[in-house]
């Protein structure tokens, strides 16, 4: 068991007072620099590891975090990633910890530059960011580093920002992860639908991006000869405009049973295959969504990757609370795990474990 170390016996060993410790403990001044020298030589002799869960509740301040994320109605990967931050808050509720979400309208840039502007103005101690593009976000965070307050990206990771941490998956690997199981049931098709949904025919994320790129990659690599069809869904569009682009697709595709989407709106698919009986057609897709459950239990959505929405949230204000609170280093890439469900397991996935 290890011996704990007072003040007093920092201040024998030292030979200063017991002030004196307290004041080069807790980076105070009004210490001559012989003194701290000694109580710094008496620290390292006596491999002193200070407390710091203690000192920051003796400390006694408040902290404020502010989470930025896309403003969703009701949408299960946004509310866990707000509930897992809440958890923290609560958890660490003792270190007076308090945590805002503030939101932007999605695929709308000046909503986040108006968004971010006002965070600016309140100068929060550390902010957790949910990135739009690359540009618009940049000249966000770069007033970040300039006012040096911390900030986490979450979702989306752009190391060229310098965030103090990333917590997501890796984008890359998760779609090259996603055409190795897809082709573990569509191995014998010739062709294939990757499914967009899209703002002015462009897929607004990143993170879809580069699920794509390396879905793309990995079916280069081991089925070339297996053809890719595109089909954009707009973003904002009726169930009656969906359906009519779907039923006009697989007509016209009636080779196609096997497809995939980089977001979490396989249900968009899936309940159309459902409403027209089509059962020799699958989809797979992203996040355990409500719809998206449904659809896997009645087998029109074959496989889903989930992102453990709850313990990113979760983990960002937690990084923020143990690097700006207890000023320790956090690891600055973090990779979410690639969980794959399918309906006989899914039933057994817990949003909220961490």
């Amino acid at each position: 068991m290890t011996t704990r170390i007072r003040i007093k016996d920092i201040a024998v060993r030292a030979g200063v007072s017991v002030g004196t410790v307290d004041r080069v403990l807790h980076n105070r001044p009004n210490v001559s620099k012989p003194a701290r020298e000694k109580v710094e030589q008496a620290l390292k002799e006596m491999d002193y590891q200070p407390n710091m869960y203690a000192s920051a509740l003796a400390y006694n301040k408040n902290y404020r975090f502010v989470m930025l994320m896309p403003r969703h109605e009701s949408e299960a990967y946004w509310e866990e990633i707000e509930d897992g931050a809440h958890k923290c808050e609560d958890t660490r509720r003792d270190f007076h910890i308090a945590v805002d979400i503030k939101y932007y309208q999605r695929f709308n840039e000046g909503s986040f530059a108006q968004t971010a502007q006002t965070i600016i103005a309140e100068k929060p101690d550390g902010v957790v960011v949910v990135p739009t593009q690359l540009d618009v976000t940049q000249t966000f965070t770069n007033q970040l580093h300039d006012l040096q307050i911390p900030f986490i990206l979450l979702d989306s990771y752009m190391p060229d920002l310098r965030p103090l941490a990333f917590y997501g998956q890796d984008s890359f690997a998760s779609g090259y992860f996603a055409a190795k199981m897809l082709m573990l049931i569509a191995s014998k098709e010739k062709e294939i639908m990757i499914m967009k949904h899209t703002k002015d025919g462009k897929v607004v994320s990143k993170q879809q991006d580069n699920r794509e790129v390396g879905f793309r990659h990995y079916m280069t690599d081991h089925f070339p000869q297996v053809k890719i069809t595109e089909l954009h869904l707009p973003i904002g569009g009726s169930r009656k405009e969906y359906d009519a682009i779907l039923e006009e697709f697989f007509t016209t595709h009636p080779n196609v049973h096997h497809c995939i989407t980089m977001c979490s709106k396989a249900h968009l698919v899936g309940t159309f295959l459902l409403k027209t009986n089509r059962r020799d057609i699958q989809i797979m897709g992203y996040d355990m969504v409500n719809k998206n459950a449904e659809c896997l239990r009645e087998g029109s959505i074959s496989f889903l990757i989930a992102q453990h929405a709850y313990q990113q949230g979760y983990s960002c204000i937690d990084a923020l609370f143990k690097a700006i609170v207890l000023k320790k280093k956090v690891t600055p890439v973090n990779y979410m795990p690639i969980e794959l469900l399918c309906r006989e397991n899914e039933q057994f996935y817990r949003r909220t474990q961490l």
